[in-house]
């Protein structure tokens, strides 16, 4: 609804019209009424009206002057003036300001102001709507703008550049002047992808935002780094510049890219590091250096949250990371044990950099983490205690979207912390073997229906008789205890995959995905789409 403001300072005036107008039928909200234009001017400096009813004769500021201001900050301001005067020259200085209409109060009638509005409201819906069309239009061609850059900056890296000149022709269609200049060739990457796609619903969406971003904050620079979307979580720049002695170039870079952190986090909450290749000076160094940026595995795998560094290289070591795995099972094992969640971080960290230390294969790295804690899984499950919820197929698939060091120590870090968590429950519940043996059921079978009857039969239990057992030695119905454990374990599916909810609903055994939202509102207060907002915001 367009917003109207009214201003006079004659009080009845403002009673009368704000009482015998019924805005709401013509598509309008009364924003406010004030008795001067200097009152006006600040409420509109905190919320712009679209249309403005004011006197000319007031207090501390008159109806021209706020006009006029108002003008300046909103040129398709709607403006008609309400007055008791009628000489010339008000109703020229009227004009001059572009004023819609001029109506005098001893003449004025409800019905001709009520006319007057909805001209108003059907100018700004034809504005409204030609505004829209023009975003579209300015959309479409900045979308065409990127893919074609997009397909550029490919081509150049998968075909022969057999026509330099031409290869510099076509990167200036894109603002990139390269003639008589050196480049120098940057790797942005997103990091927590996974976190950052559940967040914007899409890759699309998500790559949107950050190319928004990354133009808007390149665009205020005389000589910007031209950025070229590749994929979905990397970024190419490569920035000109003159080579004098006077400027390092890579300084130069890595302060204009930390603009582009800052405001990527500042207003998307997107973090990303960035790797600075060499100086190049010719399209075909420039195409090696890409390449070599874009296959830097190790040195993105081991760089911290937020890191801009230049290309180096990394030096694998002899040393067998496997050999080294027994230990790691062992203490890793021990904390679990002793079930003590403040063991959890510093036996991370203490493995996480033992790994960057050596700078191992980050593909090996992954295969030696899921080894671990699948064994875990299998020697601790006699006890009825590792989380058998977590099926292996997702624990692999979590593992190996993971692309730095930093992701995945904290990753770890939440899955112990989960997985001891749950053992404490476990061992709080109850001291009787039956319902121990129910509650480790249950978590093998969250992914199925489960009922009281199934889990009774299990256990060679009277139906009735178990179901009194548990409600006594936990407090809760087993029915109960089933809805929380699905719905703390749907929890963790939001936070921890992009599954969508309809995936949820199935992978919990729910036939109904209504049903499925409804119980989780009722559980967590806010439906499944909800809380994964709330989570990652």
């Amino acid at each position: 609804m367009y917003k109207v403001m009214l201003v006079d300072d004659d009080y009845p005036v403002l009673e009368f019209l704000s009482e015998t107008i019924h805005w709401e039928d013509f598509g309008l909200t009364l924003q406010g009424c004030c008795e001067n234009g200097a009152i006006a001017l600040e409420q509109a400096q905190r919320d712009m009206p679209d249309i403005l009813i004011t006197d000319i004769g007031m207090p501390k500021m008159d109806g021209l002057e706020l006009i006029g201001k108002l003008k300046e900050i909103k040129p398709n301001l709607r403006v008609a003036i309400l007055s008791c005067h009628n000489e010339f020259h008000y109703a020229q200085q009227a004009v001059k300001l572009n004023v819609q209409d001029y109506v005098l109060k001893d003449t004025l009638d409800p019905a001709d102001l009520e006319k007057l509005l909805q001209q108003f409201k059907i100018s700004l819906d034809q504005e409204e709507r030609v505004q829209t069309h023009q975003h579209q239009l300015q959309h479409m061609v900045d979308r065409n703008q990127e893919m074609l850059k997009e397909k550029f900056i490919r081509r150049t890296l998968q075909q022969p550049i057999l026509d330099p000149q031409g290869w510099i022709a076509e990167a200036q269609s894109f603002r990139l002047d390269l003639a008589g200049v050196s480049c120098l060739p940057i790797l942005g990457y997103v990091n927590e992808y996974r976190e950052a796609q559940q967040r914007f619903m899409s890759d699309d969406i998500l790559r949107f935002a950050i190319d928004n971003i990354i133009s808007e904050v390149s665009g205020r620079e005389e000589t910007p780094a031209v950025h070229f979307a590749y994929g979905t979580k990397e970024s190419i720049f490569l920035y000109p510049f003159h080579s004098t002695l006077k400027v390092n170039p890579f300084d130069v870079a890595a302060e204009r890219i930390k603009g582009i952190q800052n405001a990527l986090n500042k207003y998307i909450k997107i973090s990303m590091s960035f790797i600075i290749g060499n100086i190049c000076h010719h399209p075909e160094e420039i195409k090696s250096n890409l390449k070599e940026l874009l296959s830097s595995r190790v040195q993105r795998f081991y760089m911290d949250e937020g890191s801009i560094e230049k290309k180096r290289t990394f030096i694998q070591g002899d040393m067998d990371l496997f050999s080294w795995y027994d230990q790691a099972s062992t203490e890793l094992r021990e904390m679990m044990l002793a079930k003590n969640t403040e063991k959890i971080v510093p036996t991370v960290e203490h493995w996480m950099d033992f790994l960057k230390e050596h700078a191992f294969e980050p593909e090996k790295v992954k295969d030696w983490v899921l080894k671990l804690l699948l064994d875990l899984k299998l020697k601790l499950q006699s006890l009825q205690y590792f989380r058998s919820t977590y099926a292996v197929d997702i624990l692999h698939k979590e593992i190996l979207e993971i692309d730095s060091l930093f992701e995945l120590k904290k990753w770890m870090i939440d899955h112990f912390q989960s997985v001891i968590s749950l053992a404490n429950e476990l061992g709080d519940q109850s001291k009787r073997s039956e319902v121990v043996q129910a509650i480790h059921y249950v978590s093998l079978h969250l992914d199925k229906r489960i009922s009281l009857e199934e889990v009774a039969d299990h256990l060679f239990l009277n139906s009735s008789y178990f179901s009194r057992l548990f409600k006594k030695e936990t407090g809760e119905t087993f029915i109960e205890y089933v809805t929380r454990m699905k719905m703390n374990r749907a929890k963790e599916l939001l936070d921890q995959t992009s599954h969508p909810v309809g995936k949820i609903c199935e992978m919990l055994g729910y036939d109904n995905q209504s049903y499925f939202i409804k119980i989780f509102k009722s559980s967590v207060g806010v439906t499944p789409m909800e809380y994964r907002g709330q989570k990652s915001s």
